[in-house]
């Protein structure tokens, strides 16, 4: 069939394999870096105890054949490996069919992550990566040129993050629409970078600008992918710019990234296609299927959208092949964190020597500026981010990270970026304070040097310590 495959779109097909590779990468190493103290057998929320209560049905999983930290560790690694083949092009010295087992690696072992993962992997960005993943497996090799069929397939999952962001926010915070979301967003998003106070304080008119750029961008630009070149690269192009614009002003995970991606399989990449054979029958007839089954699929994403009780990142199946997207239908006002400290008193008081644990991400000290940690993923701080909005948001896995900060446990400790207590001197007390932060202005920053000012709003968590102990004579 000639209509089957696309010549000219091949060396974006390549660019985009290799950039989904990356990511793919960046997602594994956060899993083996992380998950013992988030979900291993002594971590926070533990697989086994997951696992017990969890079908296989409603969440697939290797993990229901086997647990262990050493199993969970080779699965992490096995796909940085498979990851680190793919982004080196390992795929395009196979067969067909041997490529479209080796993309489909990584998508069974981070869907097995996913599913087992809780709260920690309850974002957005986990079921994009798997539902890009899934698709970028058909995609093919340099045996055939792309098929048609999966680059339509591509653009629909693009529109669907773009049109679904641009309807929760018009639909959800009047902020959005009166175009003031800005004025706050910098400054209460969840993960700030190095960055995000300069765009602060940026122009208020300035702010308007590019509130009503990002409704252009995300309600009318992602139409424009469904028509003729050059519109759609034109479209496809102008989404990278806004994405990056977005990398640049926050930590967003690999959210921004993964879009970007997605994004440049519409591009239509200016190169002379090399020759290649038709595509196989067998070929046809999977690439076909496959689209066939997840335009089935995308009903439920498609009535989500047009409800208005649309609601963001939801998966409609285990196995996260088309999914619903969206984020900060509303925003906050006013930033809050949670400060943990801990004291070697036996009674700890008001003015016992209470010392900060530093956390790698999120704001701390006022004086200690934000960092780039995006597309690396922090899933502790972002979820402490959470429990500053509500102590319900935490209450899965507040109490067994302080008990394990009780504990000095080395796995919790590497999550952060530095502990007030040395290895075998854990804190005899831990607790937690909510703190109200705001942006310094310009002449605060230059007379102190700190970005950030906080001010105490209540006790979090009281003084805790360790049941069953005991004071110290």
């Amino acid at each position: 069939m000639d209509w089957f495959t696309a010549p000219g779109y091949w060396l974006s097909r390549l660019v985009f394999q290799r950039a989904l590779a990356a990511v793919y990468l960046v997602a594994f190493l956060t899993a083996a870096l992380q998950f013992r103290a988030l979900l291993g057998e002594h971590g926070m929320l533990p697989i086994p105890r997951y696992l017990a209560r969890a079908r296989f049905r409603h969440a697939p999983s290797l993990f229901h054949l086997h647990y262990s930290d050493r199993f969970f560790a080779a699965c992490a690694w096995t796909g940085c490996a498979v990851s680190a083949a793919l982004l080196a092009g390992a795929d395009s010295l196979l067969p067909l069919w041997a490529g479209i087992l080796l993309w489909l690696m990584p998508w069974a072992l981070y869907l097995s992550i996913v599913n087992v993962g809780q709260t920690w992997y309850a974002f957005g960005w986990e079921s994009l990566l798997l539902e890009t993943g899934f698709l970028a497996a058909f995609l093919g090799n340099g045996e055939t040129a792309p098929p048609v069929v999966v680059l339509f397939l591509l653009r629909w999952i693009l529109f669907r993050v773009e049109f679904g962001a641009g309807l929760i926010k018009w639909r959800g915070d009047a902020c959005w629409r009166r175009l003031t979301c800005l004025d706050y967003h910098h400054e209460t998003q969840p993960m700030p970078g190095p960055l995000s106070w300069f765009f602060h304080h940026l122009p208020k008119p300035l702010h308007r600008v590019e509130v009503a750029a990002n409704h252009v961008t995300q309600l009318v630009v992602p139409v424009l992918l469904f028509t003729p070149q050059p519109i759609a690269s034109a479209a496809a192009a102008l989404m990278i710019v806004t994405q990056l614009w977005l990398v640049l002003s926050g930590n967003f995970s690999w959210l921004n990234w993964i879009t970007i991606v997605l994004a440049l399989s519409a591009l239509r990449l200016p190169a002379t296609a090399p020759p290649v054979p038709p595509a196989p029958l067998w070929y046809e007839v999977l690439a076909l299927a496959v689209g066939a089954l997840l335009l089935f699929l995308s009903h439920r994403p498609v009535v989500n959208m047009v409800s208005r009780r649309q609601v963001m990142n939801r998966s409609f199946d285990p196995l996260h092949l088309v999914n619903t997207y969206g984020a900060f239908g509303s925003v906050s006002r006013v930033r809050y964190e949670v400060v943990v400290e801990g004291t070697l008193d036996d009674t700890p008081r008001p003015d016992s020597d209470w010392r900060e644990y530093v956390f790698k991400g999120k704001p701390g000290d006022p004086r200690r500026w934000p960092r780039q940690f995006a597309p690396y993923h922090l899933r502790l701080d972002w979820l402490m981010w959470f429990a500053a909005l509500s102590p319900a948001y935490a209450g899965e896995w507040f109490g067994g990270l302080v008990e394990r900060l009780l504990e000095n446990d080395r796995d919790t400790l590497r999550l952060l970026r530095r502990s007030p207590f040395p290895p075998g001197t854990p804190p005899r007390h831990v607790r937690a304070r909510l703190f109200r932060y705001r942006y310094t202005t310009w002449r605060e920053l230059r007379a102190t040097g700190a970005c950030w000012e906080r001010t105490f709003v209540r006790e979090y968590l009281p003084p805790t310590r360790l049941a069953g102990a005991v004071h110290r004579s």
